[in-house]
């Protein structure tokens, strides 16, 4: 969605840094030696011999520096919105007033905080819709606002995480009394809530294992698919041929061949496809 994509690029954060055991022992080794030639000490070849009591120290003294590095990344990701997780995220999620909803990934709570700081101008922006829509209802996975010819009438699309993604009459019930509630809607706009335009597409495809592949991975290659669309299939999401081809070619498969549909299926920014039959025909075994 679009908000993980914001997050995603921004880039690495410079107070995260993961650095080598072996560089951190190397450093370590090389202070070592430094303050024992000020005692007139030369250790340079005793501290790299194996089972040697100096070299033992040195290397826990490497690892324990590690540890206490990895705890203050830890520490680091947990103040970040594109890191932070559990506990760490509702307190996050806190700072601009919002509350995780009953059964709630960390990424759809996550999206509904961006989508909060974008949307946080009392002038009816429409990511100010999509965080209320959102918060309505925790089956919504989509949301798309856009307005008809230029005039006042705003439709606001979803599109559900369950029943095939098309939304029932409670949560399109939940949406219009969030999205219009005083405070909310914007007094000029004239808002429709409705289900997005769904276009069912049905898929036909023939499929060749390698040798030794079970059938097993051949009898799960629907359930990989659907699943696959369910995850990253959205809104304004096109059904490309090869992204079908891409899914299905998992371990053991040697060859697949998209037959339906033969060019991609293309929608609108407001439309979601919904995944009609599935037909995979097993072609035989190739090397």
């Amino acid at each position: 969605m679009a908000e993980q994509s914001y997050l995603d690029a921004l880039p690495p954060p410079q107070a995260i840094m993961v650095v080598p055991e072996a560089d951190v022992l190397a450093d370590i080794k090389a202070v070592f030696v430094t303050l024992a030639e000020k005692y007139g000490l030369d250790v340079t070849g005793i501290i790299d011999l194996e089972g040697e009591p100096a070299n033992l120290l040195l290397q826990v003294d490497a690892f324990r520096e590690v540890v206490i590095r990895a705890m203050i990344n830890d520490a680091v990701k947990a103040n970040l919105l594109a890191f932070a997780a559990g506990a760490d995220l509702d307190h996050l999620a806190a700072f601009y007033d919002l509350t995780r909803l009953t059964g709630e990934t960390d990424a759809a709570l996550r999206s509904r905080v961006v989508l909060a700081i974008q949307g946080r101008s009392p002038a009816g922006p429409e990511e100010r819709y999509m965080f209320v829509a959102r918060s309505a209802d925790i089956r919504v996975k989509e949301v798309r606002v856009y307005r008809v010819d230029g005039g006042p009438k705003i439709r606001i699309a979803l599109l559900s995480s369950v029943n095939g993604g098309v939304p029932d009459s409670a949560m399109l019930t939940a949406v219009t009394a969030a999205v219009t509630a005083p405070g909310v809607r914007v007094v000029s706009d004239v808002i429709e809530v409705l289900a997005a335009t769904q276009v069912t597409s049905n898929i036909i495809g023939a499929v060749w294992l390698l040798p030794d592949t079970p059938m097993e991975v051949f009898n799960g290659l629907e359930a990989v698919l659907r699943g696959a669309w369910s995850a990253e299939a959205g809104i304004g999401f096109d059904l490309e041929p090869s992204w079908i081809e891409a899914r299905l070619h998992v371990t053991g498969v040697k060859r697949v061949l998209v037959i339906t549909p033969s060019a991609p299926v293309v929608v609108d920014e407001n439309t979601a496809i919904a995944l009609g039959t599935v037909t995979l025909t097993f072609a035989g075994r190739q090397r």
